[in-house]
Formats: structure tokens, sequence, C-alpha cells
């Protein structure tokens, strides 16, 4: 079993289909991407830790 929360997102469609581009090319998945983005802006506002900095 996956460790991660799962929630349903409603996005408007132009968006949708911007972050579709974006993932693309990332060679991601929308959601894969979608996280991406949301980890960085979270690591960036000092709002969550990275990894390395918790390990050690």
């Amino acid at each position: 079993m996956s460790g991660k929360k799962q929630f349903p997102l409603r996005l408007d469609p132009k968006l949708y289909q911007a972050l579709e581009r974006w993932a693309n090319d990332e060679f991601r998945s929308v959601n894969a991407h979608i996280e991406f983005l949301l980890r960085d802006a979270a690591r960036r506002s000092g709002r969550l830790r990275d990894e390395k900095e918790q390990e050690g």
C-alpha cells in the first residue's frame, strides 16, 4: 500500500492543459509534475525541509 495521501483535485481545464504540456516537456506524468511543483514551492518557502536535512 502506498504511503501517499490521495484526494480529488479540481482544476480549470486551461490550467490542466498547461500543466499537461509542461509535464510532457519534463517527461513526467501530470500527477508527478504537480507533486514536484508543490514540493518545490513548499521547500522554497521554508515549509518543507529537504530530505537530506532530515537524514543528517
